[in-house]
Parts: C-alpha cells; structure tokens; sequence
C-alpha cells in the first residue's frame, strides 16, 4: 500500500513540474519576443506570422488573417488597409504606427 501511495505522489509531482517548467517556458519567450523586437520595423507586406505576432495586439490568430488577406488580396499600400483584415481596429493600427512599414 505504502509503494501505491509512493507512486501516485511521485505522479502529482511529475505532473506538477512539467507543467511549472511549460509554463515558465512559455512566459520567458514571450518576455523574450517583446523585448527584442518592440521597436524593429515590420513589413507588413513581406512579414511571416512570427514577425507580425511581434506587433502590439496581434496574436497569432490575428497574424495568420493578415497572412491569408494579403496573400488573397494582393500586398498593402498603406498601414491602414490593414483595418480590412477582420480584427484589425485602429487601436492596433495607432499601437503599432511607428513600427508598421509598407514597401
């Protein structure tokens, strides 16, 4: 009975571990991609949806739409064509002004 209870503890303890060690691997390289890029320039005609995930409020949802949209539609002329990709509201567009390119 005593080894049951010994297993089922070392169980919960994996468990627990594993899940602590995701997620602070998950916090870190968040921390990590904000800092690093919080001021690079994004294309936003040429950017994957790592690089636009980059940008203030888009998330990977949101950066595989303007993905699937320009490659539907054809690239941007401006940083404001972006508010035709749905999700897209000016408070994105106004967040990210400075870091959004269009070439």
């Amino acid at each position: 009975m005593l080894h049951v209870i010994a297993l089922a503890a070392l169980l919960v303890l994996a468990v627990l571990v594993d899940s602590s060690i995701l997620a602070t691997r998950a916090v870190a390289a968040e921390a990590a991609r904000a800092a690093a890029t919080s001021t690079d320039k994004i294309n936003i005609n040429t950017a994957d949806v790592k690089a636009l995930m980059t940008l203030n409020g888009v998330g990977r949802s949101l950066a595989e739409k303007i993905v699937k949209h320009r490659d539907e539609h054809g690239p941007f002329k401006k940083p404001e064509d972006l508010r035709h990709v749905d999700g897209v509201g000016s408070g994105v567009i106004e967040k990210n002004r400075e870091r959004i390119s269009v070439k």
